[in-house]
């Protein structure tokens, strides 16, 4: 991995630092990245004066490694870097020095040559890795003890800059190759999301169709109704999951330069299928009744299929409540729907809904006039330690390890919708009698386990 040129001029401004203290000749080297059983080869970063980077006593160094070493495959985070342990550091051969040097090299060693040459040469080591070489000499006078722990110090400061470069260049290529994942990824879900559309078109078609062939005394005719209905929920949906999935791709070709305004707007979408807007749900006002009742269509033909018993109890004459019908819509579709799915056959949901009028012993929502929704059923419950995280995104606690599918998204959906509406959304498990069929509809729910969940939405005076 090639240094990047912030570190060139790190490096640049380090070797200057050298020169200041004395230094005639400075130059920083890196290891190139290993291959097995080869040497480590040193590349020249930064040089001084920059005409001696090919000078005669500075051509081939390079690092030895021993021969009985074995280099290990290092990390891509810290690739080039050898072990010290595995390496000769300070074996730098000076390859073509002078006939004469060469001569007193053999004779006397390499540290006396380099102690006559006045040359300090520095591993950049980090955490035991090797990354390369400081090299420093002068000619006319020796380095001081003071001198000395300066280079050291310089050292340790490209040491730790290499080790944060590769870091840097490392997650900047990962960064690029999951933005080119994601961007494989949006194209797949536009090529999906066009062939939906063609079935689902069809699907609402054949709806159309049975609910003019079918008299209205027929019972099916509300089933015909149900898959009309839900084929023009499905259309809301796709219309909204194609225009997240655009915003999406946009988000992902954002640069630097991108106003706060337009992350915002993306952040927005990311965790409700149905984004709504405070200022604008507040003017909006809605029927509970108008909106369950179509739901309930849908939610007896399938307690029907599934040996369920489904009983709603909805009070006269409600007044309408501050809410979005699509987003209250999609709400109780995902509580009827959970219900349908917890509980075991033979057993029974309970749909209730009741006014409720401001209540000073309660606190937050209670305290206005308010409608409340609630669906009970008679599965297993919910374990206590699930729930405090009912609510977040993806958590299933122990229904994860069921057969039931789910996403742990439905739960998460609603509360977000609920809270944008200026309501609140509670669970009780066990059910909470309050919410459970009088004692004349001759029900049996086992109290001691169930789930009831309450929707709390302001009434819009």
């Amino acid at each position: 991995m090639p240094a990047s040129s912030e570190f060139v001029k790190l490096c640049r401004s380090q070797v200057a630092i050298a020169v200041s203290l004395g230094a005639k000749f400075s130059a920083v080297y890196l290891t190139q990245e290993l291959v097995e059983g080869s040497e480590a080869k040193l590349v020249p970063i930064a040089v001084y004066p920059e005409t001696s980077a090919e000078s005669e006593e500075n051509q081939g160094l390079r690092l030895q490694s021993s021969e009985s070493s074995t280099v290990k495959p290092v990390p891509r985070l810290l690739a080039p870097p050898l072990r010290a342990e595995e390496s000769t550091v300070g074996a730098i051969a000076p390859e073509r020095l002078p006939d004469e040097e060469r001569s007193s090299n053999q004779c006397q060693g390499p540290e006396n040559v380099w102690q006559q040459r006045r040359q300090i040469v520095t591993p950049l080591i980090h955490e035991g890795a090797v990354m390369g070489l400081l090299v420093t000499g002068r000619q006319d006078r020796p380095w001081n003890e003071r001198e000395e722990a300066q280079i050291q110090q310089i050292a340790r400061t490209l040491a730790l800059a290499c080790i944060l470069d590769q870091r840097s260049q490392w997650m900047q290529q990962e960064l690029g190759t999951s933005r080119q994942i994601q961007a494989q990824v949006y194209d797949t879900m536009h090529n999906l999301l066009h062939q939906f559309k063609s079935p689902l078109t069809a699907l609402r078609t054949f709806g159309k169709l049975l609910t003019r062939r079918l008299v209205p005394e027929d019972k099916n005719r509300n089933v015909a109704f149900s898959i009309v209905r839900e084929s023009d929920r499905l259309q809301e949906l796709l219309g909204q999951f194609d225009r997240t999935v655009d915003t999406g791709e946009a988000h992902l070709k954002l640069r630097s330069g991108t106003s706060e305004k337009a992350i915002s707007n993306v952040e927005s979408m990311r965790h409700s299928p149905l984004s709504l807007s405070p200022a604008a749900n507040l003017q909006e006002s809605c029927f509970v009744a108008e909106v369950l009742k179509p739901l309930l269509i849908s939610a007896e033909a399938i307690a029907s299929e599934r040996n369920l018993k489904l009983v709603a109890d909805l009070e006269a004459d409600l007044p309408p409540v501050r809410a979005n019908d699509r987003a209250l819509r999609e709400v109780l579709s995902n509580l009827i729907d959970n219900a349908l799915k917890y509980t075991p056959a033979g057993h029974q949901i309970y749909i209730k809904v009741r006014y409720k009028a401001a209540d000073g012993d309660r606190a937050g929502y209670s305290q206005l006039p308010a409608i409340a929704v609630a669906v009970s059923d008679t599965g297993s419950g919910i374990p206590p330690q699930d729930l405090e995280h009912l609510f977040e995104r993806h958590y299933r606690g122990e229904k994860a390890q069921t057969e039931i599918p789910g996403t742990g998204l439905g739960l998460a959906i609603a509360r977000d919708l609920v809270r944008q509406m200026q309501g609140e959304i509670e669970v009780f498990s066990p059910v909470n009698p309050e919410w459970l069929p009088s004692a004349e509809t001759n029900l049996l729910y086992p109290t001691e386990r169930g789930t009831t969940f309450v929707v709390w939405l302001p009434v819009n005076k």
